[in-house]
């Protein structure tokens, strides 16, 4: 743990630029003739493929590393030497060559198993109602909650894990004179490592039976402090969640960030796929999450009727339509490569309404055979159907955003994820739907899935 937090305030960026040759050339002997020796083109390293990717691909990829233990540093999206030997490390321990650039099935792997963890701890950005601060919280392992004058508190049933946000008023602070009274209260803490910095300081070690750990800031007379407790047999669960608790923490945020993430969109377009003749349609929960109207385009209004949180599933259902061609949700076995079959957002396509397939590559991860999708399908494929090699049922395609646990105003990259047939006809089923399709014609089963809201 020491090394870990050492690694994660001392995080070394490093930038190299990519070096430039220019072309020799050799005059021979013959009046305007020029002989040219050809020049090797330079050789891209990890650093340069880093550098060439946007900063929020380099944020949700060092959040991803740090979520399945490869990555200790900050998560800055600056480019790094410890970044790139993350990569690597990673690489070797899943059989693959260590190049430091990741290839897109093994970003795919990365980013679902990330995102997996995240979701069994229940990793959520929140922002304190008490001091204004904002941090990540996992929420699974801390649902019980309370705040009063001075801050709030996170903790498990069994008090085995404990986050605490806590603000006072200081004269004059400095981080070196809140590391020291931090030490000292409360009695008994065996500090093991420090590190004390202009604007913030970090403690960990022992605090009776539990590892603590400690962050802190302030601004003028205004202290806020972070403090994470746990028993060391929870640490292989919490350590992750710590890494990512203090990157995330920010204890000012600016006031446009103070309030959370932006509202979702007014007006948002989805895909959905017919399974049964009677109007029942399988599509992405989060796009018909919060909708105070769901039409489905050429045929009307839709009602929710069910939804599924943990694979992100939802279920509609339109009355009086005729001549439905439900998609056959009978499968065969998984490949690779999948055809998806959607209708990209009317502002990517002119405002037009055309069922478009892209192709993409499936990954398999977890138990119940949902798998990562790269590249992930454009906005308005979410919700829509994927079909295999063999113009068999692959699933249903959701797009995800990445959930970064670094600063709170970064923008998140683009995911997808494959929710396997097994799980959409299990859904079906517990809902009482009877996937009665036929059709392998998935671009007559696919319909635009529009949800507004206030």
């Amino acid at each position: 743990m020491r090394a870990m937090l050492a690694a994660m305030v001392f995080l070394t960026s490093t930038v190299l630029a990519q070096a430039q040759m220019s072309q020799p050339s050799t005059v021979g002997t013959k009046p305007k003739q020029v002989a040219t020796t050809p020049v090797r083109p330079a050789v891209q390293t990890p650093t340069d493929s880093a550098n060439a990717m946007a900063q929020a691909e380099r944020l949700a990829l060092q959040s991803d590393l740090a979520w399945v233990g490869e990555y200790n540093g900050a998560i800055t999206g600056d480019v790094s030497e410890r970044m790139v030997a993350a990569i690597k490390e990673y690489q070797k321990s899943h059989g693959g060559k260590p190049t430091g650039v990741l290839n897109p099935q093994e970003r795919s792997v990365l980013a679902e198993t990330a995102r997996r963890r995240q979701e069994n701890v229940g990793w959520k950005m929140v922002t304190d109602p008490v001091t204004g601060a904002r941090l990540g919280i996992p929420t699974k392992l801390v649902p019980q909650q309370s705040s009063d004058a001075t801050g709030s508190k996170w903790s498990s049933p069994t008090g085995t894990i404990q986050i605490l946000l806590t603000r006072r008023k200081e004269a004059d602070p400095t981080t070196t004179k809140l590391a020291d009274r931090e030490k000292k209260e409360p009695a008994g803490r065996s500090v093991d490592y420090t590190v004390i910095k202009p604007d913030f300081f970090v403690l960990s070690g022992l605090q009776g039976l539990k590892k603590f750990y400690v962050r802190g800031t302030f601004r003028g007379d205004e202290v806020r402090i972070m403090t994470i407790l746990y028993d060391q047999a929870t640490e292989n669960t919490v350590e992750p969640a710590v890494i990512a608790m203090s990157s995330a923490f920010n204890a000012f945020p600016p006031a446009a960030q103070a309030g959370g993430p932006p509202p979702r969109r007014t007006v948002e377009y989805g895909t959905g796929v017919i399974v049964s003749d009677d109007g029942a349609i399988v599509t992405d929960r989060e796009v018909t999450d919060g909708c105070i109207a769901i039409t489905i385009a050429g045929f009307g209004h839709a009602d929710r009727v069910a939804d599924d949180p943990e694979h992100g599933l939802a279920l509609l259902h339109i009355y009086g339509a005729r001549s439905l061609k439900p998609l056959s949700l009978a499968s065969s076995a998984a490949a690779a490569a999948v055809d998806v079959i959607g209708i990209a957002d009317p502002q990517s396509q002119g405002g037009a309404a055309a069922v478009s397939i892209i192709k993409a590559q499936r990954s398999q991860v977890g138990e119940a055979g949902d798998a990562a999708l790269s590249p992930a399908p454009g906005l308005g494929f979410s919700g829509a159907a994927a079909l295999n090699d063999a113009g068999k049922f692959a699933g249903i395609a959701l797009l995800k955003p990445a959930t970064v646990a670094g600063p709170s105003n970064a923008t998140a990259a683009a995911q997808a994820a494959l929710v396997s047939p097994e799980t959409v006809r299990t859904f079906l089923k517990a809902n009482g739907i009877e996937a009665n399709g036929s059709s392998t014609d998935a671009k007559s089963a696919v319909v635009r899935v529009i949800c507004v809201r206030k």
